[in-house]
C-alpha cells in the first residue's frame, strides 16, 4: 500500500558503542580536521565578519548582554568568548570553527550509525565514511574557514543532536523528557540560525521512514504537535529576522520571489554538481537570474527536481536510505533556495544543513554495493586534499578575491573586494588598477557606489597621486556629499596644501553632520599646518568630546603637546 512505511526497524536502534570507539573517532576527526583546515587558521575578517560585533570598533566597550541581545544570541555568545580570548586576532575564531565542525561530524556519525542499523546495515565502515565525507568535502570549506559561517556548524550541531535523540529511542511514542530535550535543542538551533526551523518536517519523515510509518507518526503526536508549534514560532522568528535584513527578504528591489525561485531550480543542480565534482568553487560566483519559467534551464531544473522526488518516492521500499536522503536534502535546502529572495542566489555554505541527505545516499550506496576500501580511501584523500587547498584560498583577502575574480571576471563585487584587499595590504598600485576596473563594472542604472570612489581616492593618495585622489573623492561627493566624504576631501586637499578649500569642505561636512568627530580632527590638522596650535588643540578636544576613543585625535593631541 502507498501508505505503508518504506521500511520497518529491523534491529535495535541503539547507537551505543564502546567508549573507545567514540574517543578514537573524535581524536581522529580532530587531528584530520585541524590538519585539513589549517591553512585558513590565520585568515582575516572578510565579508560579514567586518559587521559582526567582534569586527566593530566598539566591541571592547560592549558587555556580554549587548552581544547576545540579537536575533542569534547563542552564535554571538561564542563570538564573545573568542573576543575575550583574542580580541580581533582571528586564530581563536578559526580554531573554534574547526572544533565545532568536528563535533558536528561526530554527531553526524551518531545519526548515520542509527540509520544504518535501522536499515539493517552491519559494521561501522559505512557510517564512518559518510561522516568523513561530511567532515572533509571541499564544499564544506566556506562553512569552516569563513568565521561568520559558524552559524552553520553550531546550528546544525544542535539540530542533528535532536535528530539523534529521536532515532536512538526504542519506544514507539517518545517520552515527554525526550521530546522536551529535542525541543530545547531545536530552539538552540533556531536561535543560532533560522534555517533549522525546517527540522520539524525531518522529524516527521524520520518517524515515517524509520520508526514504523504512519502509526509511529500518530503515536508521536505529542512530538509532532510540539514541533509544529515550535516550527510556527520559528517561522515567525524567521519572518521578523527577514523584515530587519537588507540582504534577504521580500524587500529586495532587484530580485522578485518568482525570479529567485526560478533561479533556484538551476542552482539546485549546481549544488548537486559541486557535491559530485567539487571544482570551480567561488565565494562570489557570477550567476544570472532566471526571470521567468520560460528560461529553458530553469524549466529543465524544475523538471529534474520533480523527477528526482518521484523516483525517491517510488524507491522508498527498495532504497529507503536513498529515498529519505533525497527528500531531506531538498527539504533542508528549501529555506535558502525557494521563493524567499536572498541577495546571493548561490552560496556553498548553504549545503551544510542539507548535507545530511548526501550522507544518507552514501549509506545506501554501501548497503547496495560492495565498494572497495581502496576506492573509498582514495575519494576521502582527494576530498581532504581539495579542502586543504581550498582552505589556503581563505588564508588571505587577496588570495580569496583573486580566486573569485578569476571565476567571476565581469562581476563588480569581487573586483571591488580585490581592490580593497590590495589597499589594506598596502599594495596601492594594484589597488588603484583594480578600483579602475571595478568602476567600469558597476551595475548599470544603480546608484553609484561612493565607497568605491572614496577607497579609490585613498589608494591614489597612497600612490602619491594627489590630483587623482581629489578627482575621485569629488566623484563620490557628486553622489553623496555626506560628512565622511567631505571630510575626506578636505584631508586630501590639505595634503595638496590647498588649505582654504580644505577648511571650506570641513565647514560643509560639519553642517551635514555636527557629530562626525573626524571633521574636527582634520580641521585641527589644517590649523597645525597654518601654525595655529591653540585652535588645533581645541579641535582635537572637540573630536574627543564627540568620540572619546578616537585614536587619531588622541595621537594628534599628544603630538601637538610634545612638539
Amino acid at each position: 500500500m502507498a501508505s505503508d512505511p518504506p521500511s520497518a526497524p529491523r534491529v535495535a536502534p541503539s547507537s551505543s558503542a564502546a567508549p573507545w570507539f567514540w574517543a578514537a573517532a573524535t581524536a581522529v576527526a580532530l587531528i584530520v580536521g585541524f590538519i585539513v583546515y589549517a591553512p585558513a587558521a590565520d585568515g582575516p575578517l572578510v565579508l560579514d565578519d567586518l559587521y559582526q560585533y567582534f569586527g566593530r570598533p566598539e566591541a571592547g566597550r560592549m558587555g556580554f548582554t549587548s552581544w547576545i541581545a540579537s536575533v542569534r544570541p547563542l552564535l554571538n555568545a561564542t563570538f564573545w568568548v573568542n573576543y575575550q580570548l583574542s580580541g580581533t586576532n582571528t586564530a581563536s575564531y578559526h580554531h573554534m570553527n574547526v572544533l565545532l565542525h568536528v563535533l558536528t561530524s561526530i554527531v553526524v556519525l551518531a545519526v548515520m550509525r542509527l540509520l544504518w542499523r535501522r536499515a539493517g546495515g552491519q559494521g561501522e565502515w559505512a557510517p564512518a565514511v559518510a561522516a568523513a565525507v561530511f567532515l572533509l568535502h571541499p564544499l564544506q570549506v566556506e562553512s569552516v574557514a569563513y568565521i561568520s559561517s559558524r552559524s552553520e556548524s553550531l546550528s546544525v550541531l544542535f539540530a542533528f543532536a535532536a535528530l539523534a535523540l529521536q532515532l536512538s529511542a526504542s519506544e514507539a511514542a517518545l517520552s515527554i523528557r525526550r521530546i522536551a530535550a529535542m525541543l530545547v535543542l531545536l530552539g538552540m538551533a533556531v536561535l543560532t540560525k533560522e534555517h533549522t526551523a525546517a527540522m520539524p518536517a525531518v522529524f516527521l519523515l524520520t518517524d515515517y521512514f524509520w520508526r514504523g510509518g504512519w502509526p509511529a507518526v500518530r503515536a508521536n503526536w505529542k512530538l509532532h504537535a510540539s514541533m509544529a508549534a515550535a516550527g510556527a514560532a520559528g517561522l515567525a522568528f524567521v519572518a521578523r529576522t527577514l523584515s530587519l535584513a537588507n540582504s534577504a527578504g521580500f524587500g529586495l528591489k532587484d530580485i522578485t520571489p518568482a525570479a529567485y525561485l526560478f533561479t533556484q531550480f538551476r542552482m539546485f543542480w549546481r549544488y548537486v554538481r559541486m557535491l559530485v565534482l567539487p571544482v570551480g568553487l567561488n565565494v562570489d560566483p557570477d550567476l544570472p537570474l532566471s526571470r521567468t519559467l520560460a528560461d529553458p534551464w530553469a524549466l529543465a531544473g524544475l523538471a529534474g527536481i520533480v523527477a528526482v522526488l518521484a523516483a525517491a518516492w517510488m524507491l522508498r521500499k527498495k532504497a529507503p536510505l536513498a529515498s529519505f536522503g533525497i527528500v531531506i536534502f531538498i527539504l533542508l535546502l528549501a529555506p535558502t533556495s525557494s521563493f524567499i529572495p536572498i541577495l546571493d542566489v548561490f552560496a556553498e555554505r548553504r549545503v551544510y544543513l542539507p548535507f545530511l541527505g548526501i550522507c544518507c545516499l552514501i549509506l545506501e550506496a554501501f548497503r547496495r554495493w560492495r565498494i572497495p576500501a581502496a576506492v573509498t580511501a582514495a575519494v576521502l584523500a582527494v576530498f581532504a586534499y581539495g579542502s586543504f587547498q581550498r582552505s589556503a584560498v581563505w588564508a588571505s583577502e587577496t588570495a580569496l578575491w583573486t580566486d573569485s575574480v578569476a571565476g567571476s571576471p565581469a562581476k563588480y563585487r569581487p573586483r571591488f573586494q580585490l581592490a580593497y584587499a590590495h589597499y589594506r595590504a598596502g599594495q596601492c598600485a594594484e589597488a588603484s588598477k583594480e578600483f579602475a576596473t571595478a568602476s567600469k563594472l558597476e551595475p548599470k542604472g544603480a546608484k553609484r557606489d561612493i565607497t568605491l570612489y572614496v577607497d579609490w581616492a585613498l589608494a591614489l593618495d597612497c600612490l602619491g597621486d594627489g590630483a587623482g585622489a581629489v578627482a575621485r573623492i569629488r566623484e563620490a561627493a557628486l553622489v553623496e556629499d555626506s560628512a565622511p566624504v567631505l571630510a575626506t576631501e578636505a584631508m586630501l586637499l590639505a595634503k595638496q596644501n590647498q588649505l582654504e578649500p580644505a577648511l571650506a569642505a570641513l565647514d560643509q561636512a560639519e553642517k551635514r553632520d555636527p557629530s562626525f568627530a573626524m571633521t574636527h580632527v582634520y580641521r585641527g590638522n589644517v590649523y597645525r599646518l597654518q601654525n595655529r596650535p591653540s585652535e588645533a588643540q581645541a579641535e582635537y578636544q572637540r573630536a574627543l568630546a564627540l568620540d572619546p576613543t578616537n585614536t587619531a585625535a588622541v595621537q594628534a593631541l599628544a603630538a601637538l603637546r610634545g612638539r
